[in-house]
């Protein structure tokens, strides 16, 4: 049996299957909040020395993960991140230069089920992002709680993931130096529930977080949007009154509540193409970096700046998408919905 599945897949597939394989599960448990405490369990046992050595380092090196991290340019080139792109594929398309006497948000749509196109494009070299912004050094901002995952907060650091508490956000923006970009994906797990094959919705009208810390520290914004994101994956959406959409929604509810995250239920293909599974399928994600947009550095930014300058970027965004929509496999009528 294992022999007739070989021969139906080549070397290359197999590779490709195995590197998104081992990254999809480890994601989504890294969004369940309880397994940062599993750890710190072990100190009810006889390997409570582990709980203690554990907790020692954190205390000891707590302001790494929030002063930029341990980058490791060994781990970003991986080999195993090169047939993760090649799944899909992915790709990274510059628009404008990013000058490395600035500084920068990088705001990144959609979220889609799983960032796939993001975290290849940023947390990796395999797309080519110091060789497409020269002297420019990437961080993908994501939840604080996987940092106090012992073992996993290293491992995310080497990738140049940081915290996306406005601590090290500052930090990064304002005290070193220049020619850092955060990628921060503003919709967040909340727009995970708006990603769907033919959609092209974002979750941004109330998201004005970003636009003011990149007021506060001078950081200019450019809007980024990944085509093909929400394509790799068919998310269910039972209809209203029926049985599945009660369990579904008591479900997404209590997840929320527990985790504080949104459950999806989503599907894609097997191990073998053709199949029903969880694996992504097999569509180009393409990820396209905007023009920079000049923000003033404003220590107390009041309301009706932040909206101004987060209207400002609306358009922008909105610009980027409709410039390349063609290009990447949408229709020339799509619309970009911002909600």
């Amino acid at each position: 049996m294992a022999m007739a599945f070989l021969s139906r897949l080549n070397l290359q597939e197999i590779l490709q299957t195995l590197s998104v394989l081992q990254w999809v599960p480890v994601y989504i448990f890294l969004g369940a909040i309880p397994i940062i405490l599993i750890p710190y369990f072990l100190v009810f046992t006889k390997f409570w020395m582990v709980s203690v050595l554990a907790l020692a380092w954190l205390a000891y090196d707590w302001n790494t993960h929030s002063q930029g991290g341990r980058r490791s340019a060994w781990v970003r080139n991986w080999t195993i991140w090169k047939y993760f792109q090649n799944y899909f594929p992915v790709m990274l398309v510059k628009t404008h230069d990013l000058s490395p006497r600035q500084n920068y948000i990088i705001a990144s749509h959609p979220h889609g089920i799983l960032p796939y196109g993001i975290f290849i494009n940023f947390a990796t070299e395999t797309t080519g992002f110091a060789r497409i912004f020269p002297a420019i050094t990437p961080y993908i901002a994501t939840l604080e709680g996987i940092f106090w995952i012992p073992i996993v907060r290293e491992y995310v650091m080497s990738m140049g993931v940081c915290p996306v508490s406005e601590l090290a956000l500052k930090y990064l923006l304002t005290q070193k130096g220049s020619g850092n970009a955060v990628v921060i994906v503003v919709g967040g797990a909340a727009e995970a529930l708006l990603c769907h094959p033919g959609a092209s919705t974002v979750f941004l009208k109330q998201r004005k977080g970003f636009v003011k810390v990149a007021l506060k520290t001078g950081a200019y914004l450019v809007p980024s949007y990944s085509f093909g994101q929400n394509e790799v994956h068919n998310q269910e959406t039972f209809p209203e009154g029926t049985w599945k959409r009660f369990f579904q929604k008591t479900f997404q509810n209590t997840f929320k509540k527990i985790l504080g995250l949104n459950f999806c239920t989503f599907h894609g293909r097997g191990l073998i193409r053709g199949s029903w599974g969880f694996l992504p399928f097999n569509h180009p994600i393409t990820t396209v970096v905007g023009e920079p947009l000049p923000i003033p550095k404003i220590k107390k930014p009041n309301k009706e700046t932040v909206d101004k300058y987060h209207a400002l970027y609306i358009n922008a965004l909105r610009k980027l998408f409709d410039e390349h929509k063609v290009q990447y496999g949408l229709s020339e009528t799509q619309e970009l919905t911002i909600v």
